[in-house]
């Protein structure tokens, strides 16, 4: 392997943006990326501020996306940045993503992929073109445990899936959307920024995704019953998605952004003829082996019984937890592969894929609502 880490810009994540240090810590832990520069805030001082408590020298700290694209390429091959995270908020995803693209560099975007569908598939498109990695942070598919939940059903422990479910509830717009000019106030709840989609797109797209990603079922059809609570509201903030999958399955998928009190509630849930699989991200270590006739069953990280690719993603001795930075981190582990075109396995990191079929599914259920509840097909045109 070569010891040259790889070069990363950011954009966006500045000032004191959660998902920025989550990103910076993630693309650290494997010492595989080193951060070169980029734009950190569209604000010129906010975004030369950030580069300075994170010790870049400003330099290479741009004032917005052409430039950015301009300066690079300028530099020798060996210099200039490879890979670019994008940060920003839902609808510069797109244009970032697509100028990047289009000079060859490879890409790590926060979910959901795009504001639209179309968008999805033009980014899909031009990866192909271009060849690059294009990684989606459905951050959670990093988790050990979910890796090792992931690996146990395609060994069919389960045995035959037939019934899948998943949760993602927060309460953190409850206290926002009771006022009226608060909830003016919030980007995820202006259509423009965010999208046709709040909770879908924010979080729903998160168990969709993870759906896929354990069961290794499609999920191809959705009737969603969403809600906005009020009338000058357009943006969805709870819903509830009933799904058809491949194989006769059918299942779940409940998300709120109004479940007062919930702080980060993910659970997925699959069950099968043999046996089910419960896991929670707030208790991420522990992973449910239910069985008929037999004691509950805990699997925790770290331990030899645990598959390859759980292992892979496992940086702590059993008894050490292992959170959301290290999920993200994993991810970033398996990109950096992918950029050096060494092996990975399957499952390291979502891929535009994973994005695109998020964004079918974000727009499917909102159609499926505004129709009157009825059941939409999900683009199966997009597959592993």
């Amino acid at each position: 392997m070569s010891s040259t880490k790889i070069r990363l810009g950011i954009l966006g994540g500045g000032k004191k943006s959660l998902i920025g240090v989550l990103h910076r810590i993630a693309a650290a832990m494997f010492d595989q990326y080193q951060i070169i520069g980029g734009i950190f805030n569209h604000n010129w001082e906010d975004s030369i501020d950030s580069a300075n408590k994170i010790g870049l020298p400003k330099d290479r700290i741009y004032t917005d996306l052409e430039t950015f694209i301009q300066e690079e390429l300028k530099l020798p091959t060996s210099e200039r940045i490879e890979a670019v995270s994008i940060l920003t908020p839902n609808f510069l995803h797109y244009p970032m993503a697509k100028k990047l693209l289009e000079n060859g560099f490879h890409i790590i975007c926060e979910k959901p992929l795009t504001t639209t569908y179309q968008e999805a598939q033009e980014l899909y498109r031009l990866s192909q073109e271009k060849k690059t990695v294009f990684a989606v942070t459905y951050t959670y598919t990093g988790y050990p445990m979910i890796r090792q939940m992931r690996e146990m059903i395609k060994e069919g422990v389960l045995g035959n899936i037939q019934k899948v479910d998943a949760q993602y509830y927060q309460g953190w717009i409850n206290p926002i959307i009771h006022n009226t000019e608060m909830r003016k106030s919030t980007w995820r709840l202006d259509p423009e920024k965010s999208g046709v989609s709040c909770c879908i797109g924010d979080i729903g797209t998160h168990a969709f995704d993870i759906i896929e990603y354990v069961s290794g079922v499609k999920i191809q059809s959705i009737l969603a019953d969403l809600n906005h609570v009020y009338d000058d509201n357009t943006m969805d903030v709870d819903g509830t998605v009933l799904l058809r999958c491949s194989d006769n399955v059918k299942g779940i998928i409940c998300a709120s952004q109004i479940a007062t009190g919930e702080e980060n509630s993910i659970e997925v849930k699959i069950y099968g003829d043999k046996a089910g699989l419960k896991w929670e991200q707030e208790n991420p270590n522990y992973l449910y082996l239910m069985e008929e006739g037999k004691p509950l069953q805990v699997l925790k990280p770290g331990h030899s019984y645990n598959s390859d690719l759980s292992l892979e993603g496992t940086k702590l001795p059993p008894g050490h937890p292992e959170g959301i930075f290290d999920a993200m981190g994993n991810i970033y582990k398996g990109v950096s592969k992918a950029i050096r075109n060494e092996s990975y396995r399957s499952g390291e990191f979502p891929t535009i894929i994973d994005g695109v079929r998020g964004m079918s599914f974000i727009e499917k259920a909102m159609k499926s609502h505004k129709n009157g509840n009825v059941w939409v097909a999900i683009d199966e045109k997009y597959t592993v």
